[in-house]
């Protein structure tokens, strides 16, 4: 079968084409997957896409003219697919619901660790022979509160690491999970976590019920000094409001690897050019705040699953009988 890849590039298609060949010819596209782009599928009976790509009723549409019969997304989200049109169209939508939550986890409490004793500054400090330590102190992690908004595999990966470095560990969810009560986790309301934790970490999908989870109300209701981090979508965040808590001084670190507006920004090289997000742009200038561009997932072990899945998904779309456990929930 033919495939169409967008959103492709270098780090992945070696893994990508060595793993579905010789079963499919993989055609890899730069350019995202949206209406305006999706006539470049001619010919294919399936499209792989990723987390930034727009695959809304009018690209699907466009893809159902073409006889495309599957999605295959290379990502465990799928708030970027119009579930209800894909099925009244017959594509079959396919995810890669875990791919290496360690590596997300493991990325999250990078972020934390490099904002906290301020790795990146001293970094470029010692390069340019300057051995001054002032502003560079941090806190001890042990014994901090840590916050864990969502428990599934990413979250608890995150809890366990922390629960590592000696921190108490409390988390929302709607449905807890046995094995973080299990590690000594703790559960409680979203409210009462933000008023408590010293450190809130985010890992839930991006549901109509979560978009702009941390928003005004909720940011006031952190403690002073509490460090935010990001790893799971951007729009779980309204950035403006956090903008805004940022410019109070009421946070102490922001780690971020998503943004809610980052598919005109990330995968991309733009460094010669105008930044014209200016919301992105006043993120950036407070020295408080580090911003990775969607790399969590970027790992070894991590793109060799994603690969495997994405084999497996595409065999499913070609049969017809894509496995019900990397379906996305019916709409």
């Amino acid at each position: 079968m033919i495939v169409s890849v967008f959103s492709s590039r270098a780090y992945e298609r070696t893994i990508l084409d060595e793993a579905c060949s010789p079963a499919h010819t993989l055609r890899h596209h730069e350019v995202g997957l949206d209406a305006s782009t999706a006539s470049l599928a001619a010919g294919a009976g399936a499209v792989c896409a990723f987390v930034n790509d727009r695959i809304d009723a009018a690209c699907l549409s466009q893809l159902a003219r073409l006889g495309v019969r599957g999605v295959a997304m290379r990502c465990a989200g799928f708030n970027n697919v119009d579930l209800r049109e894909a099925e009244r169209l017959g594509i079959a939508i396919a995810r890669v619901p875990a791919y290496s939550p360690h590596a997300v986890a493991e990325h999250t409490a990078a972020l934390l660790l490099t904002l906290n004793r301020k790795t990146h500054r001293a970094y470029n400090r010692v390069r340019e022979q300057n051995f001054s330590l002032d502003g560079l102190m941090g806190f001890d992690l042990h014994g901090k509160v840590v916050g864990v908004i969502g428990t599934g595999k990413i979250g608890e990966c995150f809890a366990r690491i922390m629960l590592g470095f000696g921190c108490r560990v409390i988390a929302s969810d709607p449905a807890p999970s046995r094995e973080c009560e299990g590690l000594g986790v703790r559960y409680a309301e979203l409210d009462e976590l933000l008023r408590q934790a010293d450190v809130v970490s985010l890992h839930c999908p991006l549901t109509p019920t979560t978009r702009h989870l941390l928003d005004e109300r909720r940011l006031v209701l952190l403690k002073p000094g509490a460090y935010v981090l990001n790893t799971g979508r951007g729009a779980l965040i309204d950035t403006k409001a956090l903008i805004g808590a940022l410019k109070g001084g009421r946070l102490g670190g922001v780690g971020l690897d998503v943004y809610e507006e980052e598919a005109d920004l990330f995968f991309r090289d733009l460094s010669g050019e105008v930044l014209r997000d200016d919301v992105f742009a006043r993120l950036m200038t407070f020295p408080n705040v580090l911003i990775t561009g969607h790399q969590g997932f970027l790992t070894r072990e991590a793109m060799a699953n994603i690969a495997a899945t994405t084999r497996a998904n595409l065999d499913g779309i070609e049969s017809g009988t894509v496995p019900e456990s990397n379906r996305p929930p019916r709409p």
